[in-house]
């Protein structure tokens, strides 16, 4: 089997997650105790316990859902069950492409968590120095959301399955289009609970102040394919993964098509490390005949 390592993004996250990893995998409590000296504050602890409201910031979220993807990961390894060679792709949504890029080796673990913890931090800046909204179009085909986007002046954020689409953008722009489409006789269009429009054109200063601090670490070559949500395809030069990490704040997430792409390079099975089992949904929903699998907590890995 051509194996696949899926990564969660946010809005994933739950209180509790990766407890029963930290408290029974050796490998899961290293990345926990490394992450809050990297990071300086306990995210275990806020994984584990609470209060939502704090996971739940996007400055906490996404960091907390990068490092239970790969302590999942790391647990699975220390059990044995990763077969040899595997996986020989992985990739990720939104969030979760940055955690796949440290799976592949493209930077080390405390320097992915030091930039998914900017890149969290300044996308939360920049959702509070605006009025942002996002909305899920379900049922819809492509061509008629991009149409819905262009009147209302806002943006596709997240193609994730065929027939779930997010659209996101300035709050009253964003209930305009959503009144909008309903009056078009799209039948289930719903405003997000949301922090912020994420992956639109308000997410500007969190993509220029991100590519500053990129520009200051290495990257390397990933050991095997990733796939970017900005356009789908697998790349692996590290100039162009870079561009892609700081476009992917302010662009569409390809979610569908990285799904796909992986698909025709050659994955025949899928392994999803975060909670929830979120992008097995969207992979039952996109082609039931794949073969997904979820991993959250210890239990997961010994099922």
């Amino acid at each position: 089997m051509a194996l696949a390592f899926l990564f969660a993004g946010q809005g994933a996250q739950k209180v509790g997650m990766g407890r029963s990893l930290y408290e029974q995998s050796a490998a899961a409590r290293a990345l926990y105790d490394e992450a809050g000296r990297v990071l300086g504050w306990d995210l275990a602890k806020v994984s584990f316990e609470g209060p939502e409201a704090e996971l739940t910031q996007t400055k906490v979220c996404q960091p907390a859902l990068f490092v239970h993807g790969l302590a999942a990961l790391a647990a699975m390894r220390e059990s044995g069950k990763v077969p040899a060679g595997a996986p020989q792709f992985a990739l990720g949504l939104s969030l979760g492409e940055l955690t796949a890029y440290c799976a592949a080796g493209v930077y080390d673990f405390a320097t992915g968590l030091r930039i998914v913890a900017e890149r969290g931090r300044l996308m939360q800046q920049a959702c509070e120095q605006s009025v942002g909204g996002m909305a899920a179009i379900i049922g819809e085909e492509r061509a008629k959301v991009y149409e819905l986007c262009k009147e209302f002046d806002i943006e596709a954020a997240n193609f994730n399955a065929p027939g779930q689409i997010v659209v996101s953008g300035e709050k009253a722009k964003v209930d305009a289009a959503v009144a909008g489409a309903k009056a078009r006789g799209m039948k289930k269009v719903m405003p997000l609970t949301v922090a912020g429009a994420y992956h639109s054109r308000l997410m500007e200063p969190a993509r220029a102040a991100f590519e500053a601090f990129l520009a200051g670490i290495t990257f390397a070559a990933p050991k095997f394919a990733v796939f970017t949500n900005t356009t789908g395809a697998a790349i692996s030069d590290p100039t162009q993964i870079k561009a892609a990490l700081v476009k992917q704040v302010v662009s569409s997430v390809l979610w569908e098509d990285c799904m796909r792409s992986a698909t025709a390079a050659g994955a025949t099975g899928f392994w999803e490390f975060g909670p929830g089992g979120v992008l097995a949904g969207l992979a039952r929903r996109t082609d039931r005949a794949w073969a997904v699998k979820s991993f959250s907590e210890f239990s997961d890995l010994t099922a």
